[in-house]
């Protein structure tokens, strides 16, 4: 595909002193959506959505998570496995961009961040919450065999660490990318360090905490899952589905780990619907 502008962007210092870089597009007094990507990936993994309609009618704000992408790295491991830190990060972006009440969209481990800012913040920033193929109960049972299968590399190891992100980045598409957009996606995936994915994966929250922020949320929740995930087994969405009061389920029977890339019209439809939902309750 022909890849859209990048955006404008700026720089949010986080409580713990870590810059994020986040990008924007579209209306800017449009309702507003709040993007959170996955481990070893970048805002430019939702080129789809913010190359699409949603960027004329919505607030479209996205940024690179805390070691990815064009943010600060810190190697060291504490920066990855405290839940408050993730919780800071997600407020310093609401608060810096002045975003008022958003809908958040976390996918993957964008959805683990935003459980973290749940238990931490509560949800009464947000307008609404869209959870994409996240494993929101951080018990590894819900691991599918393309995440198990990921090995722990040695970071001065450089061929292996290309190889573990080209697996697992394959791993996450039932609908295989183009290899064009493959090769983009491979080089935004290297630019998280060997170190923070294995601290990321190391990070044990609290599964009792994470189904406590769950059953509390009471914000319209859309929860969407490719049925045919093998990052994240689909029962954590229908687990998660009967915590959070009110939720909804959306299957993609023949999507993976990323419908919103694997069957990008029907998602952006879905959210753009999901949005307008969610400001009717205002």
């Amino acid at each position: 595909m022909r890849q859209p502008e990048a955006g404008a962007v700026a720089v949010v210092t986080t409580p713990d002193g870590v810059r994020v870089a986040v990008h924007e597009w579209g209306d800017p007094d449009g309702p507003e959506v709040l993007l959170l990507h996955g481990v070893g990936q970048s805002h430019l993994c939702f080129a789809r959505q913010w190359g699409s309609d949603l960027a004329r009618s919505h607030r479209l704000v996205a940024y690179d998570v805390r070691g990815h992408g064009g943010s600060d790295k810190p190697l060291a491991a504490e920066h990855y496995s405290d839940g408050r830190r993730w919780a800071d990060e997600v407020q310093a972006v609401m608060d810096a961009r002045d975003l008022r009440r958003p809908v958040a969209v976390g996918w993957s481990l964008g959805g683990r961040i935003l459980v973290q800012y749940l238990a931490h913040y509560g949800d009464g920033r947000l307008a609404g919450l869209n959870l994409v193929g996240s494993r929101l109960i951080p018990d590894t049972r819900f691991s599918g065999p393309g995440s198990l299968a990921v090995p722990t590399v040695d970071p001065r190891d450089a061929g292996a660490h290309i190889a573990m992100a080209e697996a697992f980045l394959r791993a996450c598409y039932h609908v295989p990318m183009e290899e064009a957009d493959f090769a983009r996606a491979l080089a935004y995936n290297m630019l998280a360090p060997a170190e923070v994915r294995s601290a990321i994966r190391a990070w044990r929250a609290d599964p009792a905490a994470a189904m406590a922020a769950l059953r509390n949320v009471r914000v319209p929740t859309l929860l969407t899952h490719g049925r045919r995930d093998q990052v994240v087994l689909p029962a954590v969405t229908e687990l998660a589905a009967a915590t959070i009061p009110g939720a909804e389920v959306s299957w993609f029977e023949d999507c993976g780990h990323a419908p919103f890339w694997e069957d990008a019209p029907r998602f952006n439809r879905e959210l753009a619907a999901f949005v307008a939902r969610t400001r009717t309750r205002s």
